[in-house]
């Protein structure tokens, strides 16, 4: 069965940014991480400032902390899944989280390096 296609709507496009916006408030309600997410950001974005980084280094830092909320937001989007999948404890459901929660890792350590790069790159 296949859904019928809907004409073009301003308002359902507004609902889509609003929906969006309301998953921003879940992600930073639900997880803790998150908080230290945007502690970082905020110091990153402030120490650019503060050091008037050249504009690619802001590109490659803007990659980078985009980067770790996607992975968050990703990742918590899975652990509501498989929390409403699989309640009780499970060693398939353990894995999934886990995996999630690797790609937040690897997003981190990734965007860490870059700021590396770029503090290298603009004491020269």
């Amino acid at each position: 069965m296949t859904k019928e296609k809907t004409p073009f709507s301003f308002k359902k496009r507004l609902n889509s940014f609003r929906h969006a916006i309301n998953g921003l408030r879940i992600l930073l309600q639900s997880e803790h991480n998150t908080w230290i997410h945007l502690a970082a950001t905020i110091i990153v974005l402030a120490a650019g400032i503060i050091f008037n980084i050249s504009i690619d280094s802001w590109f490659m830092l803007t990659v980078a902390i985009a980067l770790v909320w996607m992975a968050e937001a990703v990742n918590t989007a899975i652990e509501f899944i498989v929390d409403l999948i699989s309640p009780a404890i499970h060693p398939l459901a353990k894995k999934a989280k886990d995996v999630a929660a690797a790609a937040v890792l690897l997003a981190s350590i990734t965007a860490i390096i870059i700021a590396l790069l770029v503090v290298i790159k603009e004491m020269k």
